[in-house]
C-alpha cells in the first residue's frame, strides 16, 4: 500500500455522494445553530452595554435580568451540546461509519 494510493482513496471518498451528504447534514445543523447562539450571545452583550436599566431590573431579591441572562448563556451552551450529540448520533454517525468502512475496505 503506497501513500499515493491512500490519498487517492481519500480523494475518491471526499468527492463521493455519501461524503457530500455527511457535510450537508453537518453544515445544515451547525451553521444555523452557530448563528442562533452568536445572536443570543450578542443580544446579551448589547443589552448589557446599552440597556443597563433593563438588565438591572430586579426580579426577586438580588437576582436581576442580567444574572438570569448570564446563567441562561451557560444553560443554552449545554443544551446545544446535548442537541448536537443527539443530532450526530442520529444523522451523522451512521453515515460516517459507512464512510469509514468504505475507506478501510478500499485501503486494503
Amino acid at each position: 500500500m503506497t501513500v499515493q494510493h491512500d490519498s487517492s482513496v481519500y480523494e475518491q471518498i471526499q468527492s463521493g455522494e455519501q461524503f457530500q451528504e455527511l457535510r450537508r447534514r453537518y453544515r445544515s445543523w451547525a451553521f444555523p445553530m452557530t448563528v442562533a447562539f452568536l445572536a443570543w450571545y450578542l443580544l446579551y452583550v448589547v443589552l448589557s452595554g446599552f440597556a443597563r436599566g433593563f438588565m438591572g431590573t430586579k426580579l426577586f431579591g438580588n437576582i436581576n435580568v442580567a444574572l438570569v441572562f448570564g446563567i441562561l448563556q451557560f444553560v443554552s451552551t449545554f443544551l446545544i451540546a446535548w442537541a448536537y450529540s443527539r443530532h450526530a448520533s442520529a444523522k451523522l454517525d451512521p453515515l460516517a461509519d459507512e464512510l469509514r468502512h468504505d475507506v478501510e475496505e478500499r485501503a486494503q
